[in-house]
């Protein structure tokens, strides 16, 4: 005797029959390059902060990363961030890198890698921050709670600073040395891509792109002028 699976039946003769199971959706990449002309980013735009002297950048390299971001994301992209630790080094009286892009919850460590000492502080109205004077081979942190864009400086070292960016997600990406960017596992949807240099005043420059169900690589250069 042919016992029947009386539950599916029912859902059968009640809601047609069951549907196979949706496949899942596959992430994608956004990719790029984002171009900044070398005479602007030669110039030193920022302004001086408290009356600090700010002497131009040794490695113009440096000067010419930027940040590529989504400005929403989903909502898992908020998870699991807040035990995310990042690194930046005071190395020949320089911050090392210069940019340095975190989730909000990660603690950025300040190894003193020189020879004197260093007193690393932020005005920045997001995260301030004020390390006091350590010597050569020590280190000391701070986690960055709040999002927004962070500037650094050493208080005895004028030529000295950098730049956090810390987001609310996960979905950025730093620049290489060739200005390219890679932003990985990102749902399907339709988003809105921003890019930040310290060159750039107002407005940061967006295209708005869509990553496809089948995931795939979505491709996305911006120009910095």
């Amino acid at each position: 005797m042919i016992r029947i699976a009386w539950p599916l039946v029912c859902l059968a003769v009640l809601f047609g029959p069951l549907a196979p199971p949706a496949p899942p959706r596959a992430d994608g990449a956004i990719r790029g390059r984002v171009e900044v002309r070398a005479e602007r980013s030669m110039r030193d735009t920022r302004p001086d902060p408290g009356g600090l002297g700010m002497a131009p950048m040794r490695d113009m390299a440096e000067r010419r990363r930027s940040v590529v971001y989504l400005e929403s994301a989903p909502r898992s992209a908020f998870e699991g961030s807040d035990q995310a630790h990042a690194r930046l080094d005071q190395r020949n009286e320089q911050f090392m890198p210069h940019v340095l892009a975190v989730t909000a919850g990660t603690t950025v460590d300040f190894p003193n890698d020189d020879r004197t000492y260093h007193n690393v502080f932020s005005l920045s109205k997001s995260n301030a921050f004020n390390l006091g004077r350590y010597a050569a081979g020590h280190s000391r942190s701070f986690r960055f709670m709040n999002p927004g864009i962070v500037r650094v400086f050493c208080e005895i070292h004028s030529q000295m600073s950098a730049f956090i960016l810390v987001f609310a997600h996960r979905y950025f990406a730093v620049t290489d040395d060739d200005g390219r960017y890679r932003i990985e596992h990102v749902p399907p949807g339709t988003y809105t891509v921003a890019v930040w240099n310290e060159t750039i005043h107002g407005d940061p420059d967006r295209k708005n792109i869509t990553v496809g169900e089948n995931g795939g690589e979505v491709d996305a250069d911006f120009r910095v002028q």
